[in-house]
């Protein structure tokens, strides 16, 4: 028999209230699972929009996540570079992330940025995170609120987070598996960015791609809404371009959309992937690393 008041005994029903985890349905969420569980408290929700892509709107709860700033090494010449172990737990705990808590990722265009928070996060030991399908623009094509970001919270979280190497590849890493029968490079940049016929974003680098990459634009894993792939189709879209039992790691522009096919490799069943965290940011820079441009 109870001996609480009824809102305690309420509580003690509700398992958001006790020591029990917010599990998720897989590493991609979709907009009515959000919906559902907006309001719990072992939920953090970050908006992880590049500063390209960023608006004032978001989805209510939201905290913004910038990865151009907290979740960066200040001291990397590249974009976006993996920070400290400390940086990186001091940045997760200042948004309230905790130990036993679960992290959904959204972006404003769709599945961009967002990605890269997966991965970041599930290098560093913390797997309870998610993206959201489609991002804030299907959200909001379903007619569902948004309201300003949300303040971070006023007491932080408690996790720890340990970056694993194994998550990441630096050039060293990239060269041995352009050489490597057994290994393939997938570059998910656009394909007149992978030719050299379209111009790099970033000043200064060299157009064209790594000998023995293969292009796989991340845009291909996606539907016209956004949203990816279904999985049979996800799956074989991977596979054409990197056959079963190849070991993988992803490029881009600077390490972003990289993790969009970590992420489209990981739902199709591919474990050994590894992004470049510096990708063509770090590659195409002038120097004796290898092109192939134009022709």
């Amino acid at each position: 028999m109870s001996t609480g008041t009824p809102q305690d005994d309420a509580r003690h029903d509700d398992p958001r209230h006790d020591d029990a985890p917010l599990e998720l349905p897989g590493p991609v969420v979709g907009t009515g699972w959000l919906a559902e569980h907006l309001d719990d408290p072992r939920l953090v929700l970050v908006d992880a929009s590049s500063t390209l892509n960023r608006t004032d709107e978001a989805i209510p709860g939201a905290l913004l996540l910038d990865l151009d700033g907290p979740f960066a090494d200040p001291s990397a010449e590249l974009p976006h570079t993996l920070p400290p172990a400390e940086q990186l737990t001091a940045a997760a705990r200042s948004l309230g992330i905790s130990r036993t808590g679960t992290v959904v990722a959204y972006d404003a265009k769709g599945i961009f940025a967002s990605a890269r928070v997966w991965w970041m996060l599930r290098a560093a030991g913390f797997d309870r995170v998610a993206v959201l399908d489609g991002g804030l623009p299907a959200w909001v094509a379903e007619g569902r609120p948004t309201a300003a970001h949300a303040a971070p919270p006023a007491e932080p979280g408690d996790v720890e987070l340990a970056p694993r190497g194994e998550f990441f590849a630096d050039a060293e890493d990239v060269a041995r598996a352009l050489g490597d029968p057994a290994a393939t490079v997938l570059d998910a940049r656009s394909a007149g960015r992978f030719a050299g016929t379209e111009p790099e974003p970033r000043p200064g680098l060299r157009p064209g791609h790594m000998p023995g990459a293969v292009n796989l634009p991340y845009t291909q894993l996606q539907g016209p809404d956004g949203r990816l792939l279904p999985l049979p189709e996800l799956r074989e879209r991977i596979t054409a371009a990197a056959p079963e039992g190849q070991r993988l790691v992803t490029s881009c522009g600077s390490g972003l959309t990289a993790c969009v096919l970590a992420l489209g490799a990981h739902l199709a069943g591919r474990d050994d992937v590894a992004v470049y965290d510096g990708s063509w940011a770090d590659w195409g820079r002038p120097g004796p690393r290898p092109v192939v441009g134009p022709a």
